[in-house]
């Protein structure tokens, strides 16, 4: 875990950026006996940005949402009804899938699959289990002859080179993820041999957070004619190819992921016949749905430095310390003050935002220059909604964990 970058003294976020619905959700929240530390979200907004990448994709992609973004049920609901299906990587995201959507399409991911969770994924009825390694193909196998059905697989692939890049790169390089592309044939001739898995496809997740529109369209006709000439050389029935996810958010306000191009780009492509193309969005479709949210609860200058201490810091969001970027913030002016001691406060200066933790890696901002901030202010970050509440070390320390609102 490393400290997130300097914002190198650039102003943080006006706090008219902040929508006027969550500017009053969050007031509405402040001022109580205990101070505000939370996920404020938004469902609708999750919805559109379905809305649009449907509007905006071939009729044969099949989009299906990868619940480890964002595993809030009345989220994930809200989603359901938008997209194709859904991509878990647990037990406990198949059941929620299932719960949502039982008709949908559910496709299994994830390294380290155990007896128990392909047990469970074949109990739900997962369409597709994208297995990692030769060991994963025994398990399943075991699990299905206990089962008494036969299990869908695609395997997942490691390419030898991958020509998008992205914030997180899990396909061209040594990572534990997936079959190197050099193992694939002896990988599939041992899964010909095992009676109740039958391979279906393959499945290349490569990148995480790509901003280029081309490269990623690029990327997606690679898989689907890599997929094909493997397919034929080995007298596979194409009929799957998971492309993964890993369109990007411009955490850093840069220019976003053109979705128009990436549409117009794959509207070109033709997938093999009979072959369901599945794409496994998460972090696209969730990020803007979420505000986190915490209560300045001291101000204070030590050796040169503004602190600016929240009540939550990454034991409830820990993504600012995951990113090479200054994940940007508004503060939300709260005017009561019911105390009879004085309130702290800092003006037009750089400051340093960070959490209750007794460590120094509780940082979630550092050098990003406001115009005021006093204790019993709100810091809000945007762009939340993925990778948030799910992804914070919630035990260390033992405080209460962050909250979580829905907007309306």
């Amino acid at each position: 875990m490393q400290l997130p970058p300097s914002a190198a003294g650039r102003p943080c976020l006006r706090t008219d950026q902040l929508p006027p619905a969550v500017r009053a959700a969050l007031r509405a929240r402040a001022g109580g006996s205990e101070p505000v530390s939370g996920y404020l979200y938004d469902p609708a907004v999750a919805v559109e940005r379905a809305g649009a990448l449907r509007a905006a994709l071939p009729d044969w992609a099949r989009v299906c949402y990868a619940v480890k973004a964002n595993s809030h049920p009345p989220l994930v609901s809200a989603l359901g009804t938008q997209v194709d299906g859904f991509e878990v990587a647990s037990a406990a995201e198949a059941a929620l899938a299932r719960r949502v959507r039982p008709d949908g399409l559910l496709v299994a991911a994830g390294p380290a699959k155990t007896e128990a969770l392909l047990t469970a994924l074949v109990s739900a009825g997962v369409d597709v289990v994208n297995v990692e390694s030769p060991l994963e193909l025994h398990r399943l196998q075991a699990v299905a002859a206990r089962a008494g059905r036969r299990v869908d697989v695609a395997l997942r692939v490691n390419p030898d080179v991958v020509t998008v890049t992205g914030a997180l790169a899990m396909g061209g390089a040594a990572t534990a993820f997936g079959v190197a592309e050099a193992d694939v044939p002896a990988v599939l001739a041992l899964a010909a041999t095992l009676p109740d898995l039958r391979v279906v496809g393959f499945h290349v997740h490569a990148v995480g957070n790509n901003l280029d529109a081309a490269a990623h369209a690029g990327y997606v006709r690679w898989c689907l004619d890599w997929s094909a000439r493997t397919a034929a050389a080995h007298r596979i029935e194409l009929r799957t190819v998971d492309v993964g996810g890993g369109l990007g958010v411009p955490f850093d306000g840069g220019a976003g992921f053109d979705l128009d191009r990436f549409g117009a780009l794959l509207a070109g492509l033709t997938p093999p016949a009979g072959c369901r193309t599945v794409l496994e969005p998460g972090r696209w479709l969730v990020t803007d749905a979420g505000w986190y949210a915490a209560e300045v609860v001291d101000v204070k200058h030590t050796h040169g430095t503004w602190f600016v201490v929240l009540r939550g810091g990454i034991n409830h969001f820990a993504l600012p310390v995951s990113w090479d970027i200054p994940h940007r913030f508004a503060v939300l002016p709260v005017d009561d003050w019911p105390h009879p001691y004085p309130r702290p406060q800092v003006d037009d200066a750089p400051v340093t935002v960070v959490g209750e933790l007794c460590t120094s890696e509780d940082t979630l901002a550092r050098d990003v220059t406001v115009s005021r901030v006093r204790a019993g202010d709100l810091v809000v970050f945007p762009m939340a909604g993925s990778y948030g509440w799910e992804f914070a070390l919630p035990h260390f320390l033992g405080h209460p964990p962050a909250d979580r609102w829905l907007l309306g």
